[in-house]
Protein backbone atom coordinates (compact mmCIF):
# COMPACT_ATOMS: atom_id res chain seq x y z
CA UNK A 1 0.00 0.00 0.00
CA UNK A 2 2.89 2.58 0.92
CA UNK A 3 4.31 1.67 -2.65
CA UNK A 4 1.23 2.40 -4.37
CA UNK A 5 0.80 5.68 -2.56
CA UNK A 6 3.98 6.30 -3.26
CA UNK A 7 3.61 6.01 -6.74
CA UNK A 8 0.91 7.87 -7.04
CA UNK A 9 2.28 10.63 -5.37
CA UNK A 10 5.01 10.99 -8.03
CA UNK A 11 2.91 10.91 -10.82
CA UNK A 12 0.61 13.70 -9.65
CA UNK A 13 3.92 15.46 -9.04
CA UNK A 14 4.83 15.04 -12.48
CA UNK A 15 1.83 15.58 -13.36
CA UNK A 16 1.19 18.99 -11.70
CA UNK A 17 4.07 19.95 -12.94
CA UNK A 18 3.60 19.37 -16.59
CA UNK A 19 0.25 21.29 -15.95
CA UNK A 20 2.50 24.03 -14.14
CA UNK A 21 4.88 23.99 -17.33
CA UNK A 22 1.57 24.15 -20.49
CA UNK A 23 0.01 27.11 -17.97
CA UNK A 24 3.43 29.36 -18.13
CA UNK A 25 3.55 28.73 -21.83
CA UNK A 26 0.11 29.30 -22.45
CA UNK A 27 0.43 32.77 -20.57
CA UNK A 28 3.49 33.47 -22.40
CA UNK A 29 1.44 32.63 -25.66
CA UNK A 30 -0.96 34.73 -24.85
CA UNK A 31 0.92 37.86 -23.34
CA UNK A 32 2.17 37.57 -27.06
CA UNK A 33 -0.77 37.25 -28.57
CA UNK A 34 -2.50 40.40 -27.28
CA UNK A 35 0.69 42.44 -27.84
CA UNK A 36 0.21 41.58 -31.81
CA UNK A 37 -3.70 42.07 -31.43
CA UNK A 38 -3.73 45.15 -29.30
CA UNK A 39 -4.36 47.87 -32.04
CA UNK A 40 -7.44 45.15 -34.47
CA UNK A 41 -10.71 45.49 -33.28
CA UNK A 42 -11.76 41.94 -32.05
CA UNK A 43 -15.64 40.64 -32.12
CA UNK A 44 -15.99 38.52 -28.65
CA UNK A 45 -19.90 38.69 -28.79
CA UNK A 46 -20.64 34.99 -28.04
CA UNK A 47 -17.04 33.62 -27.90
CA UNK A 48 -17.29 31.04 -25.13
CA UNK A 49 -14.74 31.29 -21.91
CA UNK A 50 -13.45 28.42 -19.71
CA UNK A 51 -16.12 27.92 -16.83
CA UNK A 52 -13.31 28.41 -14.04
CA UNK A 53 -11.73 31.42 -16.16
CA UNK A 54 -15.54 33.58 -16.19
CA UNK A 55 -16.05 32.98 -12.50
CA UNK A 56 -12.75 34.16 -11.32
CA UNK A 57 -13.25 37.38 -13.85
CA UNK A 58 -16.86 37.66 -12.16
CA UNK A 59 -15.49 37.79 -8.83
CA UNK A 60 -12.51 40.33 -9.63
CA UNK A 61 -10.07 37.86 -9.71
CA UNK A 62 -6.82 37.91 -12.47
CA UNK A 63 -5.09 34.72 -12.74
CA UNK A 64 -3.79 33.69 -15.86
CA UNK A 65 -3.09 29.89 -16.65
CA UNK A 66 0.51 29.93 -15.01
CA UNK A 67 -0.81 30.70 -11.40
CA UNK A 68 -3.57 28.58 -12.09
CA UNK A 69 -1.47 25.61 -12.48
CA UNK A 70 0.79 26.24 -9.99
CA UNK A 71 -2.38 26.41 -7.18
CA UNK A 72 -3.75 23.58 -8.75
CA UNK A 73 -0.17 21.44 -8.39
CA UNK A 74 -0.29 22.34 -4.54
CA UNK A 75 -3.98 21.47 -4.44
CA UNK A 76 -3.25 18.09 -5.73
CA UNK A 77 0.21 17.89 -3.02
CA UNK A 78 -2.04 18.67 -0.17
CA UNK A 79 -4.27 16.25 -1.11
CA UNK A 80 -1.88 13.59 -1.83
CA UNK A 81 -0.20 14.61 1.73
CA UNK A 82 -2.88 14.04 3.48
CA UNK A 83 -3.68 10.53 2.07
CA UNK A 84 -0.12 9.43 3.27
CA UNK A 85 -0.20 10.75 6.44
CA UNK A 86 -4.43 9.83 7.34
CA UNK A 87 -5.22 7.19 4.60
CA UNK A 88 -7.99 7.29 2.41
CA UNK A 89 -10.34 9.54 4.95
CA UNK A 90 -7.71 12.76 4.66
CA UNK A 91 -7.03 11.73 1.01
CA UNK A 92 -10.78 12.66 0.18
CA UNK A 93 -11.57 15.34 2.79
CA UNK A 94 -8.71 17.36 1.15
CA UNK A 95 -9.79 16.70 -2.26
CA UNK A 96 -13.61 17.58 -1.62
CA UNK A 97 -13.29 20.40 0.55
CA UNK A 98 -10.84 23.08 -0.75
CA UNK A 99 -12.62 23.08 -4.46
CA UNK A 100 -16.16 23.31 -2.68
CA UNK A 101 -14.28 26.13 0.10
CA UNK A 102 -12.90 27.89 -2.83
CA UNK A 103 -16.03 27.80 -5.12
CA UNK A 104 -18.11 28.84 -1.92
CA UNK A 105 -15.80 32.06 -1.41
CA UNK A 106 -15.66 32.74 -5.43
CA UNK A 107 -19.89 32.91 -5.18
CA UNK A 108 -20.06 35.07 -2.27
CA UNK A 109 -17.13 37.19 -3.91
CA UNK A 110 -19.12 37.67 -6.84
CA UNK A 111 -22.68 38.45 -4.87
CA UNK A 112 -20.98 40.55 -3.06
CA UNK A 113 -19.14 42.49 -6.32
CA UNK A 114 -22.35 42.68 -7.92
CA UNK A 115 -24.53 43.99 -5.56
CA UNK A 116 -22.05 47.17 -5.18
CA UNK A 117 -22.02 47.48 -8.80
CA UNK A 118 -25.76 48.15 -8.77
CA UNK A 119 -25.84 49.78 -6.01
CA UNK A 120 -23.05 52.51 -8.21
CA UNK A 121 -25.15 52.24 -10.94
CA UNK A 122 -27.32 55.22 -10.32
CA UNK A 123 -24.67 57.20 -10.03
CA UNK A 124 -23.22 56.19 -13.15
CA UNK A 125 -26.21 56.79 -14.97
CA UNK A 126 -26.44 60.14 -13.52
CA UNK A 127 -23.55 61.27 -14.84
CA UNK A 128 -24.18 59.92 -18.59
CA UNK A 129 -27.42 62.15 -18.83
CA UNK A 130 -25.54 65.37 -17.41
CA UNK A 131 -22.99 64.19 -20.32
CA UNK A 132 -25.72 64.15 -22.32
CA UNK A 133 -27.17 67.43 -21.64
CA UNK A 134 -23.89 69.28 -22.34
CA UNK A 135 -23.97 67.82 -25.49
CA UNK A 136 -22.42 64.51 -25.77
CA UNK A 137 -23.31 62.03 -27.77
CA UNK A 138 -24.68 58.70 -26.13
CA UNK A 139 -21.21 56.83 -26.76
CA UNK A 140 -18.87 59.24 -25.32
CA UNK A 141 -21.11 60.08 -22.44
CA UNK A 142 -20.89 56.57 -21.29
CA UNK A 143 -17.03 55.89 -21.74
CA UNK A 144 -16.53 59.07 -19.34
CA UNK A 145 -19.00 57.72 -17.16
CA UNK A 146 -16.86 54.36 -17.01
CA UNK A 147 -13.45 55.99 -16.99
CA UNK A 148 -14.81 58.35 -13.87
CA UNK A 149 -16.82 55.62 -12.27
CA UNK A 150 -15.40 54.12 -8.56
CA UNK A 151 -14.42 50.66 -8.26
CA UNK A 152 -15.90 47.56 -8.52
CA UNK A 153 -17.71 49.31 -11.23
CA UNK A 154 -14.82 51.13 -13.28
CA UNK A 155 -12.62 47.61 -13.02
CA UNK A 156 -15.60 45.72 -14.16
CA UNK A 157 -15.94 48.07 -17.44
CA UNK A 158 -12.72 48.04 -18.11
CA UNK A 159 -13.12 44.70 -20.13
CA UNK A 160 -15.78 47.03 -22.10
CA UNK A 161 -13.56 49.79 -22.34
CA UNK A 162 -11.25 47.57 -24.56
CA UNK A 163 -13.70 46.02 -26.73
CA UNK A 164 -14.98 49.51 -27.54
CA UNK A 165 -11.41 50.40 -28.55
CA UNK A 166 -10.63 47.94 -30.27
CA UNK A 167 -13.50 48.88 -32.61
CA UNK A 168 -16.16 47.10 -31.40
CA UNK A 169 -20.06 48.42 -31.49
CA UNK A 170 -20.70 50.04 -28.25
CA UNK A 171 -23.89 48.22 -27.37
CA UNK A 172 -21.97 44.93 -28.51
CA UNK A 173 -19.67 45.42 -25.55
CA UNK A 174 -22.36 46.08 -22.96
CA UNK A 175 -24.20 43.22 -24.54
CA UNK A 176 -21.02 41.16 -23.57
CA UNK A 177 -20.91 43.23 -20.03
CA UNK A 178 -24.20 41.67 -19.49
CA UNK A 179 -24.14 38.06 -20.58
CA UNK A 180 -21.03 38.14 -18.16
CA UNK A 181 -22.75 39.26 -14.74
CA UNK A 182 -26.46 38.21 -15.60
CA UNK A 183 -27.77 40.62 -13.40
CA UNK A 184 -31.32 42.21 -15.05
CA UNK A 185 -30.16 45.80 -14.31
CA UNK A 186 -27.19 45.54 -17.14
CA UNK A 187 -29.17 43.55 -20.15
CA UNK A 188 -31.76 46.34 -19.29
CA UNK A 189 -29.49 49.02 -20.20
CA UNK A 190 -27.78 47.15 -22.62
CA UNK A 191 -30.95 46.69 -24.96
CA UNK A 192 -32.06 50.22 -24.08
CA UNK A 193 -28.70 51.37 -25.51
CA UNK A 194 -29.08 48.76 -28.36
CA UNK A 195 -32.30 50.06 -29.06
CA UNK A 196 -31.15 54.15 -29.04
CA UNK A 197 -28.05 53.68 -31.48
CA UNK A 198 -30.56 51.78 -33.80
CA UNK A 199 -34.05 53.39 -33.67
CA UNK A 200 -32.63 56.71 -31.41
CA UNK A 201 -34.37 58.54 -28.74
CA UNK A 202 -34.33 60.44 -25.36
CA UNK A 203 -31.76 58.54 -23.84
CA UNK A 204 -31.93 60.64 -21.02
CA UNK A 205 -35.35 59.82 -20.17
CA UNK A 206 -34.58 56.04 -20.69
CA UNK A 207 -31.51 56.38 -17.92
CA UNK A 208 -33.79 57.97 -15.50
CA UNK A 209 -36.53 55.73 -15.56
CA UNK A 210 -33.68 52.62 -15.73
CA UNK A 211 -32.29 54.73 -12.12
CA UNK A 212 -36.05 54.91 -11.07
CA UNK A 213 -35.92 51.04 -11.43
CA UNK A 214 -32.62 50.26 -9.67
CA UNK A 215 -33.51 52.18 -6.84
CA UNK A 216 -36.97 50.39 -6.08
CA UNK A 217 -35.22 46.92 -6.55
CA UNK A 218 -32.81 47.95 -4.19
CA UNK A 219 -35.64 49.83 -1.94
CA UNK A 220 -37.66 46.36 -2.09
CA UNK A 221 -35.08 43.93 -1.36
CA UNK A 222 -33.39 45.30 1.81
CA UNK A 223 -37.58 45.33 2.99
CA UNK A 224 -36.92 41.97 1.84
CA UNK A 225 -33.85 40.78 3.76
CA UNK A 226 -35.39 42.87 6.74
CA UNK A 227 -38.26 40.73 7.22
CA UNK A 228 -36.19 37.22 6.56
CA UNK A 229 -33.66 38.02 8.84
CA UNK A 230 -34.92 35.59 11.07
CA UNK A 231 -34.73 32.60 8.39
CA UNK A 232 -31.07 33.36 7.43
CA UNK A 233 -30.00 33.82 11.43
CA UNK A 234 -31.84 30.18 11.92
CA UNK A 235 -30.27 28.89 9.03
CA UNK A 236 -26.68 30.34 10.02
CA UNK A 237 -27.53 28.35 13.63
CA UNK A 238 -28.25 25.57 12.08
CA UNK A 239 -25.37 24.89 10.13
CA UNK A 240 -22.90 25.93 12.93
CA UNK A 241 -24.59 24.11 15.32
CA UNK A 242 -23.17 20.77 14.75
CA UNK A 243 -19.64 22.01 14.10
CA UNK A 244 -19.59 23.78 16.98
CA UNK A 245 -20.85 21.18 19.26
CA UNK A 246 -18.30 18.44 17.49
CA UNK A 247 -15.45 21.49 17.89
CA UNK A 248 -16.38 21.72 22.07
CA UNK A 249 -16.38 17.14 22.48
CA UNK A 250 -13.07 17.86 21.66
CA UNK A 251 -11.91 20.40 23.71
CA UNK A 252 -13.60 18.31 27.01
CA UNK A 253 -13.41 15.11 25.78
CA UNK A 254 -10.95 14.28 22.91
CA UNK A 255 -10.75 10.52 23.67
CA UNK A 256 -14.06 10.31 22.44
CA UNK A 257 -13.36 11.46 19.09
CA UNK A 258 -9.69 10.13 19.04
CA UNK A 259 -11.44 6.67 19.92
CA UNK A 260 -13.56 7.02 17.12
CA UNK A 261 -10.67 7.72 14.43
CA UNK A 262 -8.16 4.78 15.72
CA UNK A 263 -11.50 2.53 14.62
CA UNK A 264 -11.98 1.58 11.20
CA UNK A 265 -16.32 1.93 11.54
CA UNK A 266 -15.64 4.97 13.63
CA UNK A 267 -13.56 7.37 11.03
CA UNK A 268 -16.33 5.58 8.56
CA UNK A 269 -19.42 7.31 10.95
CA UNK A 270 -16.94 10.41 11.43
CA UNK A 271 -16.51 10.90 7.28
CA UNK A 272 -20.64 10.03 7.01
CA UNK A 273 -21.41 13.13 9.51
CA UNK A 274 -19.00 15.71 7.73
CA UNK A 275 -20.41 14.53 3.66
CA UNK A 276 -23.76 14.79 5.90
CA UNK A 277 -22.91 18.45 7.13
CA UNK A 278 -21.38 19.16 4.11
CA UNK A 279 -24.47 18.39 2.18
CA UNK A 280 -27.16 20.35 4.77
CA UNK A 281 -25.26 23.19 4.71
CA UNK A 282 -25.46 23.37 0.72
CA UNK A 283 -29.11 23.35 0.70
CA UNK A 284 -29.97 25.64 3.22
CA UNK A 285 -27.54 28.02 1.01
CA UNK A 286 -29.39 27.06 -1.78
CA UNK A 287 -32.60 27.55 0.20
CA UNK A 288 -31.63 31.18 1.72
CA UNK A 289 -30.48 32.13 -1.64
CA UNK A 290 -34.21 31.96 -3.15
CA UNK A 291 -35.78 34.15 -0.17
Amino acid sequence: MAWLLGLVTLACLIAGGVLLHRGVRQAASERVLYRLTSGLPVAQKGAKQRWLQRELLRAGFHLDGGRLGLWLGIWLFLALLGGLLGGWPFLLVMAILPPALMRLYVAWRYRLRVRRMIEQMPALLDHVIRSLKSGRTLGDALLLAMENAADPLHTAFARSRRNIDRGMALEDALDDFAELYEQDEFRILALGVRVNQRYGGNASELLENLIVMIRDRERASRQLRAMTGETRISALILGCLPISLAIYIFITNPAFLLGLWADSMGKLVLLVAFLLQLAGSFLMWRMLRSV
